[in-house]
């Protein structure tokens, strides 16, 4: 999709683009979608996620991320904005007249298809399990646990390439018995390698949209309407309500090292790193 930018020149339009939404005829799929309500980051009236508010209302469109239609292949009606993603969605009808939204991989058409299945053509749109995908293959939407549904490379733009394959670690297979279990060597965009069981489902292609990362929104209220309130500097603020608020005029944080509002440190060693996943990710991101 392009980027529009605005002929306006007033301060709010001067640098704001937008990307060019999907062309399609009439409205979302009624059957697809259902109300999102809005929680603003907070739990019985509590803040518990900062930084969220007030939102224009939207709808939630289910997405079919397990891919588990297996055999029945699938035409591509349409592309649709989705308000809850930065990635376009596509609606497409399977043979047996059931519809379903999937995430809209980069060079898919209208009238194309797709199908998903234990093995099938390694073309864009398609899924099946990663033990059955060549070496170099570019996927999104895959499995960190089996049957789960895509759990990652579900960004716009994203694409993750099959690196490697190996035999994988000792674990229990789904028979009972005790054997070996394979495992896929994925490049994230970041850099970083992580093994991923082959029996994992992946969707062949990266996704489309790329360009939104470089969207400007150029005011304030855009980012308010998508539920982003302002971030204010502790520094900003009053002792009661920050660390590092408080004092006369302009002053310093206090303490030996940045802190976050709830008191823990904000830079050097802040989290955990003896994660049970830790033994999946072969090397690190840049």
């Amino acid at each position: 999709m392009a980027l529009i930018s605005y002929k306006e020149n007033t301060p709010t339009r001067r640098f704001m683009t937008k990307l060019e939404k999907p062309k399609k005829n009439g409205k979302h799929h009624k059957s697809l979608v259902s109300i999102l309500p809005k929680q603003s980051g907070r739990s019985h009236g509590k803040v518990t996620v900062r930084h969220q508010g007030g939102r224009h209302k939207r709808y939630y469109r289910l997405v079919d991320f397990k891919r588990n239609k297996f055999g029945v292949e699938a035409v591509v009606e349409a592309f649709e904005y989705d308000p809850n993603r930065n990635v376009n969605i596509a609606l497409v009808k399977y043979a047996d007249g059931e519809r379903r939204y999937i995430l809209a991989p980069s060079g898919l058409k209208p009238g194309d298809r797709v199908i998903s299945g234990e093995r099938v053509e390694v073309k864009v749109g398609n899924a099946m399990k990663l033990k059955n995908m060549p070496v170099g293959t570019i996927v999104h939407n895959v499995e960190l646990t089996p049957g789960r549904g895509g759990q990652f490379g579900r960004s716009a733009g994203t694409g993750l390439t099959i690196q490697a394959k190996d035999s994988g670690l000792p674990a229990d297979l789904p028979d009972g018995s005790q054997g070996r279990q394979g495992f896929a060597h994925l490049k994230m965009p970041s850099g970083e390698i992580r093994m991923v069981p082959l029996e994992a489902m992946g969707t062949v292609g990266s996704l489309g949209n790329e360009e939104w990362k470089n969207v400007t929104f150029g005011k304030a209220g855009r980012k308010r309407h998508m539920g982003i309130r302002p971030t204010v500097r502790g520094t900003a603020q009053d002792p009661h309500s920050h660390p590092h608020g408080g004092g006369e005029g302009r002053s310093g944080i206090g303490r030996k090292s940045p802190m976050t509002v709830y008191g823990k440190k904000a830079v050097g060693n802040t989290r955990k790193k003896n994660k049970w996943t830790s033994k999946y990710i072969l090397k690190r991101r840049k």
